[in-house]
């Protein structure tokens, strides 16, 4: 079953272009080393919780903006294999993830097993 990588971050708003740069450049490399789809949504209603949240879990700013991501795999093996591959390329570029348009120790991630998929 499929195999998904989730992100949650806090992105500055007026960052937007950057991030969505970013990310566009991203995506082809992952689906090269075998991701299936990578999507990203900038959070349109994302409302603060009293308990929990969103916004909470990525101690969101007043100018800042809830990025809710996910990268679909064919199994966790392939995530495996891509992902290091996928760092390899990156770092090879030169990018400094200190010149990432968001603050990446706030980011949560992590890799699901799929239980249902219809």
């Amino acid at each position: 079953m499929t195999y998904v990588d989730g992100f949650v971050l806090a992105v500055p708003t007026a960052r937007k272009e950057a991030y969505q740069k970013l990310a566009q450049d991203m995506a082809p490399i992952f689906k090269k080393y075998g991701a299936m789809s990578v999507v990203e949504c900038w959070g349109d209603d994302v409302p603060a919780g009293e308990v929990t949240s969103f916004p909470m879990a990525v101690k969101c700013g007043d100018d800042e903006t809830v990025v809710f991501s996910w990268i679909t795999w064919p199994d966790k093996e392939t995530r495996n294999t891509g992902n290091k591959q996928v760092m390899k390329d990156f770092e090879a570029t030169g990018m400094n993830p200190a010149d990432h348009p968001f603050d990446g120790k706030r980011m949560i991630f992590g890799g699901f097993q799929t239980l249902v998929e219809e």
